[in-house]
């Protein structure tokens, strides 16, 4: 399909306006974001014009807008001060300049979408989804069948080296990699014991009533420790690591001997300006602990096989995605508040953003 010439789109967009060095705000002349009205470039071969529907909200996009790690080091390109925000996004094709899509079409971009209602897409980056099984929203590609699911698989089976009859623990277990994580545990990796450690005592009877683990801890109890302990009485194979902090150095004394860490994040260090301390880091040397970090990037070759075997897992039954997604209706205007629901536990699975105009 030729490009279109003739008509001129404007989008309200989110830009990066400064980058934080705690939690980033919302507003005021230091505010983290700015909200501008930007008139689109004509299509070029090979793009589309897209209307979004659904915004994907990741704590890790906290780094992509000011981390700790050099940009050079960063293991995607950052985004620079006055750009537009980036995040995962489903959006419906308006206009195409790619023989592979048409108008209607509905699309969904890792994390090249923006944080604006229209948006122009590379086709060969985008991603057409296709119907679910079980009638299942398509917004699960951005999270169980996305990259959280991804993240959950990768980093138990390839980082963690999960095996059947091990004992693994899992950190952020009611969030959205943590939710696949537990499930994919037990059900597709046949792990023996399975720990999930939430921020609620609610959190936790869900990982445990819903999502299947045997036991759940409430990582804000004043007797988490104690209660980590009872809970891998044999002690871990591997620990699943989303949150670091005092939850890691608290892990680190229940991993066994030769076992093994995988490191998929550390949120609860994402919007402090402090260092992480950890008192049990010695745990490594004496107990020779593998630590290994990962980012689901560097198994994209096997994502394809990946998403089948989740999306069998789903269709059978294996695998769970009631209540695994938090949808929150709102406008653009609002997208930087619902993003930082996310660092006060407000969500329980994957949280979403409906685009409403």
């Amino acid at each position: 399909m030729a490009p279109s010439t003739t008509t001129t789109y404007t989008t309200k967009q989110w830009i990066l306006a400064s980058k934080p060095t705690g939690a980033p705000v919302l507003s005021g002349p230091d505010a983290t974001f700015k909200l501008q009205t930007v008139t689109l470039p004509p299509l070029k071969d090979g793009q589309l014009l897209c209307k979004v529907r659904h915004f994907s909200n990741d704590t890790g996009l906290r780094n992509f807008i000011q981390s700790t790690v050099a940009p050079e080091r960063f293991y995607v390109p950052t985004v620079p001060v006055g750009s537009p925000m980036r995040s995962g996004i489903i959006a419906e094709v308006l206009e195409s300049a790619s023989p592979s899509y048409k108008a209607g079409d509905l699309v969904m971009d890792f994390h090249l979408g923006t944080w604006s209602e229209l948006v122009v897409l590379e086709a060969a980056t985008s991603q057409k989804l296709a119907p679910l099984p079980k009638n299942l929203s398509l917004t699960h590609y951005l999270g169980a069948f996305g990259a959280s699911g991804l993240a959950a698989y990768t980093g138990l089976k390839f980082a963690g080296g999960a095996k059947p009859g091990d004992t693994v623990v899992i950190s952020a277990a009611a969030g959205a990699t943590g939710s696949m994580a537990i499930q994919i545990a037990i059900h597709l990796l046949g792990a023996k014991r399975v720990v999930g450690i939430a921020g609620s005592d609610e959190k936790c009877a869900w990982v445990q009533d819903q999502l299947g683990a045997h036991a759940c801890v409430n990582y804000k109890s004043p007797t988490f420790v104690e209660d980590l302990k009872a809970a891998t009485p044999e002690e871990v194979d591997v620990y699943f690591d989303n949150v670091g902090g005092h939850v890691l150095d608290a892990m680190l004394t229940r991993v066994k001997k030769h076992g093994t860490i995988a490191v998929c994040g550390a949120v609860s260090g994402y919007n402090s300006d402090e260092p992480m301390a950890l008192r049990n880091w010695f745990e490594l040397i004496s107990m020779r602990i593998n630590i290994k970090g990962f980012i689901m990037l560097d198994y994209m070759d096997k994502a394809p096989g990946i998403l089948q075997e989740l999306i069998g897992a789903v269709a059978d039954g294996r695998i769970k995605l009631q209540d695994a997604e938090t949808m929150v209706e709102a406008r653009i205007e609002e997208q930087p508040e619902v993003w930082m629901r996310l660092f006060s536990g407000k969500n329980q699975g994957k949280l979403i953003t409906n685009l409403i105009v």
